[in-house]
């Protein structure tokens, strides 16, 4: 049975979030949809990540089996037509052996969180940013990015209702830094915890704003208690931004 690595890309704004659910409309159900109308099968749609409802992401990775032996291409190019209209883009598609996994055979995941921290609200990117309407210390929140670098109990740092069997993870890297009139904040490691980015990026922009200094980020990280997490940041501002293997 054919197996084919997906490469996609998509506006997080109209879905729930990557995994099918009972209720609403999400990513991995409208590819599902795709291949069906395109190929007439049902598959399961294997991703890298379960990214949350308005979460976006410019390089997912996913793969589908297929009983017929199709050319790449055209797998491509036919999810692309009958995922009209929604902002879900098939990049690549390739055939892959199948020992290849889109999930459990990754390496290293890499997010993107932007911050606009400006007086005027965003406009054009309203659901791309978060919106901060004042002004953020970069470099302080680069220093303090530090303290989460390297391997941790993220206790503080996820979900509680995450479902990992371990709150241990390692963080390979958290680069703070202006780009343009934003702050991007960049997250690399082998695997996230839920809400894990989100909240690191919630308790940077805090001492970026002055409201928390690094030595509150670093207390906050020792407590291993979700109740000491700043608040956490929206989904609009983060993406997954590739999957390495």
């Amino acid at each position: 049975m054919p197996r084919y690595k997906l490469t996609i890309e998509y506006d997080g704004a109209p879905f729930i979030g990557w995994q099918i659910q009972p209720d609403g409309r999400t990513v991995q159900g409208e590819i599902t949809a795709a291949v069906g109308r395109f190929a007439g099968e049902e598959v399961v749609v294997r991703g890298a990540g379960r990214t949350d409802s308005g979460v976006h992401a410019c390089a997912q990775i996913a793969h589908i089996d297929l009983t017929r032996d199709w050319q790449a291409g055209k797998v491509r190019d036919a999810l692309n037509f009958h995922l009209k209209p929604w902002p879900i883009a098939i990049l690549d598609c390739v055939a892959v052996d199948d020992d290849f996994d889109a999930r459990f055979s990754a390496t290293a995941r890499h997010y993107c969180y932007r911050i606009l921290p400006r007086r005027p609200r965003a406009a054009l990117e309203a659901a791309r940013v978060w919106w901060v309407p004042v002004p953020l210390d970069v470099d302080v929140m680069a220093e303090a990015a530090k303290i989460l670098i390297g391997h941790h109990d993220f206790t503080t740092f996820r979900a509680t209702y995450c479902q990992a069997k371990s709150p241990v993870k390692t963080l390979d890297r958290l680069d703070v830094f202006a780009h343009g009139d934003e702050v991007w904040i960049e997250a690399s490691a082998r695997s996230f915890l839920h809400n894990q980015v989100r909240s690191m990026a919630g308790a940077l922009k805090t001492v970026g704003a002055g409201k928390w200094t690094a030595d509150d980020l670093e207390k906050a990280l020792a407590a291993r208690d979700r109740t000491r997490c700043a608040p956490v940041a929206p989904p609009t501002g983060l993406y997954l931004m590739h999957v390495d293997y």
